[in-house]
């Protein structure tokens, strides 16, 4: 009891030592109501001069998303929020002032993303055409907590950062928008949300919010990942508190038998006010870093999954498309999105329930 009481001293006092920050922060000003609680930004995809295709990942995913669900006529762009950067003052909520320094370098910053050449650029330029696209993606994370607390549900064309911790980046994640996410909803909503849950269903493990919140028994970590594959990083599995390792090449009923059966136990026994749903596809069939077997229809049941237990217990839930190095990731996602919304589970304008 005496240790609680000393971790939850030490978490109030951080809370204070952040008012600040929270206080001059523009991430939770949403310029006016829109249709869809859905946010994204022009400058999400990166581009480096081409060397980021030196790098798995498709980097023009967020934009590609967003033009399908424009052209399915899900909304137009008046219809929803666009991105506001994650100023220095919203970062230091959440990461220590001596890795920010760090990325003003841009050997730290080619380290993270596992692009050795991007050593060679200068950081200005790293600053404008990597940095700030991962800020845009970040401060959407933020907004999109806030839109899902009015409507019940969100999503950000981005964001899922989740091999970020405070005081160190990796696995091609610079900020972590989804502890950044979750200190602002437990700050704004002090005495409505009390409780957050993770639900961490990339391929790999999401050790960046694991080490975060290691101490703070007010957010639950729920991950479902391929323990063949990077990190491998065991200190950050003493913060999952529901770990399900799968092996390579499960498939799609052995996936989504793991994911249903352990989140409805999570949810039944944590009973939480808020879910951060990692929506990664890079456990796509196909996917060589991913190296799982689940079809495209397994993906779109998954979130189907989601978000019927979220939105039937009434928890607000925010999606962040997270990790997908297929150039076909970003028709899927959008794919599963239309299915969503064809089945009910994501409307405009609803409003969120209380529990």
């Amino acid at each position: 009891m005496c240790l609680l009481r000393n971790r939850r001293h030490c978490m109030e006092k951080e809370d204070k030592d952040n008012l600040l920050h929270f206080t001059k922060s523009n991430l939770y000003k949403l310029g006016g109501r829109k249709k869809w609680p859905i946010v994204y930004h022009p400058e999400y995809n990166i581009s480096v001069f081409g060397i980021e295709k030196c790098h798995p990942f498709d980097v023009e995913k967020w934009g590609k998303i967003h033009n399908i669900l424009i052209e399915k006529k899900l909304y137009t762009d008046e219809e929803i929020y666009v991105a506001q950067e994650a100023a220095e003052s919203d970062l230091l909520i959440v990461h220590s002032k001596s890795y920010l320094n760090s990325l003003k370098w841009s050997a730290a910053v080619a380290r993270i993303v596992e692009v050795p050449v991007a050593a060679f650029i200068p950081n200005i330029l790293v600053q404008r055409k990597f940095l700030r696209p991962m800020r845009l993606q970040t401060g959407g994370s933020v907004m999109a907590g806030k839109l899902a607390m009015e409507h019940g549900w969100s999503l950000n064309i981005g964001g899922g950062f989740h091999h970020c911790c405070a005081t160190k980046g990796g696995g091609f994640c610079t900020y972590a928008d989804i502890t950044l996410l979750i200190k602002f909803v437990l700050h704004h909503y002090r005495g409505v949300v009390g409780k957050v849950m993770i639900v961490d269903l990339d391929a790999h493990q999401g050790n960046g919010h694991g080490r975060d919140f290691m101490d703070d028994d007010r957010v639950f970590v729920m991950d479902v990942y391929n323990r063949d594959i990077y990190p491998h990083d065991g200190f950050a599995k003493r913060g999952i508190n529901r770990k399900v390792e799968l092996p390579s090449r499960t498939n799609d009923a052995e996936y989504l038998q793991a994911i249903g059966t352990n989140l409805q136990q999570v949810l039944a026994s944590f009973n939480p006010d808020f879910i951060v749903y990692n929506a990664g596809t890079d456990v796509l069939a196909g996917d060589r870093l991913g190296n799982m077997q689940i079809s495209a229809q397994g993906i779109i049941k998954r979130d189907e999954l989601m978000f019927r237990e979220c939105r039937g217990r009434s928890i607000p839930v925010v999606m962040v498309t997270s990790g997908g190095y297929q150039l076909s990731s970003a028709k899927i996602i959008a794919d599963s999105i239309m299915s969503l919304h064809e089945k009910g589970f994501i409307t405009p304008t609803t409003t969120a329930k209380s529990k």
